[in-house]
Formats: structure tokens, C-alpha cells, sequence
């Protein structure tokens, strides 16, 4: 699963690479900005999604902080379900509530402790995991209702017991009144007649159109 850090100091790039990579995580990619960030998930493009799973983001960096590179990325339908941690020297309770509500689902104090690290990185990554299973599911539920809709609309079947009279072949429906056979069928089926006349009835309506 892939993790994208997203700080502008290339020693945490360093730090945070060397620490995930001797836990396993072997696809990484690290980028100095916000803007970078952007580019690498594809914001703008929902079209082309992103390989992402975890973003590790910086909360001071230049131009565009992270809070507010969080704030757009969770505001892209593409993205929304990407976990975002935050990594981060400021822990005072203002900054970090206005880190959840950007969208952020954690935060790891600097200087990184790699234990506490792994930990909230296995945590984020299993959620993901989740998520993208429970839309796989619902995706998959979504198909198989279309399927059935598709189907239903193809078949319509008459069932039970209908009255018919025996002389002149109506159908009597549901309100007690007595219908042509083609106009109760077309009620109650996908079913489009055209009229034409066998050769029985041609012989007997015009004896003497019809030759043998």
C-alpha cells in the first residue's frame, strides 16, 4: 500500500523513509510541498485515480500549509477516503482541532517516535483497507441491482387465473370490465401487437379474395 509524505524538510523525508521501509512498507514516495502533493494524487482529475493510500503531512510548510492542503484534498470525492496524519511540532489543543476538521484522521508529534509511528500508520492503513472493501461491496451491490432492474424490465410475466369469455375473447381485468385480448396484454406486458389477418379468417371474411 502506497504512502505519500508530504514535508518540506528533506531530513524528515529521510527520517520517516528509513523508518517505514525497515517495518516493510517499500512503496513510498516523499514530495516538499503541498502543490507537489496535489499533482501526485491527481486532485484535479478525478478521472485518474490515485495509487495513495496514506498521507503523512507537515503541518508548517511554505505557501500552502497542511491543514489546508488537508482541506482540499478532503473536499475531492476521489480522495476523500484517504487517511491523512498529521506530523507536526505544534500539539496545542487550537491546531490540532483545526487539523480534525479539515479532515484529518490523527496526528504524530515531531520529533517522530518510530514505535508510535508504525503503530498509527498500521492503524490508518487497516482502515483503508476496510473502506475500500465496504465500496468494493457496495460497488458490487450496486451492479448486481443494476443487472436485476435491467432484467425485470426485460421480463414481464402474466400469472394466476384469467378470466376469458369463451365467445368473444375478452379478458376481464381487475375492476370487473371486459377488455380486448391485445389492450389487457399491452397493460400488463412489454408486448406490441400488429394486426394482420390469419388465413382462416381471409377465407371466411373474403371467400372470394382468397384462392386455394
Amino acid at each position: 500500500m502506497a504512502i505519500l509524505i508530504v514535508d518540506d524538510s528533506p531530513d524528515q523525508h529521510l527520517l520517516l523513509r528509513s523508518i517505514l521501509s525497515k517495518a516493510g512498507y517499500a512503496d513510498i514516495v516523499a514530495v516538499d510541498s503541498a502543490r507537489a502533493a496535489f499533482t501526485t494524487l491527481n486532485l484535479d482529475d478525478e478521472q485518474s485515480p490515485t495509487t495513495v493510500d496514506l498521507i503523512l503531512m507537515d503541518v508548517l510548510m511554505p505557501e500552502i500549509d497542511g491543514v489546508d492542503a488537508c482541506r482540499r484534498i478532503k473536499q475531492k470525492e476521489h480522495l476523500r477516503d484517504i487517511p491523512v496524519i498529521m506530523v507536526t511540532v505544534k500539539n496545542d489543543l487550537a491546531c490540532l482541532k483545526e487539523a480534525f476538521s479539515a479532515g484529518a484522521m490523527d496526528y504524530i508529534n515531531k520529533p517522530v517516535n518510530g514505535v508510535e509511528l508504525l503503530a498509527r500508520v498500521a492503524s490508518a492503513l487497516t482502515l483503508k483497507f476496510e473502506m475500500d472493501c465496504r465500496k468494493e461491496r457496495e460497488a458490487e451491490l450496486r451492479r448486481s441491482n443494476d443487472k436485476l432492474q435491467r432484467a425485470l424490465k426485460e421480463v414481464k410475466v402474466l400469472r394466476g387465473l384469467i378470466p376469458m369469455c369463451a365467445s368473444c375473447k375478452k379478458i376481464r381485468n381487475d375492476g370487473g370490465f371486459w377488455q380486448q385480448l391485445e389492450e389487457y396484454l399491452g397493460e400488463h406486458s412489454e408486448a406490441e401487437f400488429s394486426h394482420g389477418l390469419c388465413q382462416l379468417c381471409i377465407k371466411k371474411l373474403y371467400p372470394g379474395v382468397y384462392q386455394d
